[in-house]
């Protein structure tokens, strides 16, 4: 039989609380987290929904205030010291007067090693610059190399919070493929970004933060399909003998499944549980161009972190 895979990340009944003027600020509130060797893993939530406060209790810069945290079984101190954890951040950890190279180096010389820094550029995609000096790299530069100096200890664990800010098109999708190519080989990812469409494109598990709280937790698919319902958009047609759209939109207000109704000028989009339904009044009222389109990843990220937190669903929580 095989022994049982220690957890990359646990975290059990998560708390960490604030003192604030208005009173306690429950910034992490109750999380239960469980994440295996090897998983690319998007945290994704609203700003002040406790994803920075999670993070930084991972890497043991801040201390619960109940709950648990184990980084490979270890604390996040042990692991850290242990070479297994890393991060990318979104700023600071530079020296701006010393070269790109040097930063790696330097980087390596802090865990006792001494390395060639031009595979850690290579993957990092920046060895074109590796004698440039800091100060002189652009922001998506820069975020670059933080990548290549957490690449330096080799760790089991790379957490990622926002590490595509400041770049652009080209080099985020570069910046992906590396990290795809890191996780092939075993390494897990955990990556907290505002870019919904990397989230969707490179995780195989997206985690729902909201209030403090997980509020949906499964694939990509899985959390669209929690935003249920689908938008049919359509053309009417205008004009003698054919209804006002605001009559029209009253009409689609008053069939069964239907969310909202926006019209603009005479193109009308309804967002409706019983598609079908809606399509079919509208096909009867002569409209044309009719589309019918499933809920993406932003539908659902909205639908799921506006709700109140004792009505949200998690029907892909693990």
């Amino acid at each position: 039989m095989n022994a049982p895979t220690i957890p990359a990340l646990e975290l059990r009944d998560l708390h960490r609380q604030f003192p604030s003027p208005a009173g306690t600020v429950h910034a992490v509130n109750g999380i239960d987290l469980t994440i295996q060797p090897g998983e690319v893993v998007a945290f994704l939530g609203p700003n002040g929904a406790g994803k920075t406060t999670t993070i930084d209790m991972i890497l043991g810069l801040s201390r619960p205030t109940s709950g648990s945290v184990r980084v490979f079984g270890r604390s996040p101190e042990d692991a850290i010291g242990a070479g297994q954890v890393a991060a990318v951040m979104q700023t600071g950890g530079l020296l701006r007067d010393i070269t790109v190279a040097e930063t790696v180096e330097l980087t390596a010389a802090l865990f006792g090693r001494s390395v060639d820094p031009e595979p850690f550029l290579e993957r990092a995609g920046i060895t074109e610059i590796a004698g440039r000096r800091v100060s002189a790299c652009s922001g998506g530069q820069q975020q670059r190399l933080r990548f290549a100096m957490a690449l330096v200890s080799e760790p089991d664990l790379l957490l990622l919070d926002e590490p595509t800010t400041g770049m652009d098109v080209e080099g985020r999708r570069e910046f992906w493929t590396s990290i795809r190519e890191d996780a092939a080989s075993g390494r897990t990812v955990v990556f907290a970004t505002h870019y919904l469409e990397e989230a969707d494109a490179y995780a195989d598990r997206i985690v729902l933060v909201s209030q403090g709280r997980i509020v949906a937790d499964g694939s990509a698919a899985e959390i669209k399909n929690l935003a249920s319902g689908r938008t049919v958009s359509a053309q009417l047609t205008t004009g003698a003998g054919h209804p006002d759209p605001e009559e029209v939109a009253a009409n689609l207000r008053a069939i069964a499944g239907v969310e909202s109704v926006d019209v603009r000028g005479p193109r009308v989009l309804v967002r409706a549980h019983d598609s079908d339904s809606v399509a079919r009044y509208l096909l009867g009222m002569a409209a044309h161009d009719l589309e019918i389109s499933s809920h993406n990843l932003e539908d659902a990220f909205v639908a799921l972190t506006s709700q109140p937190q004792n009505a949200i669903a998690t029907g892909a929580s693990r």
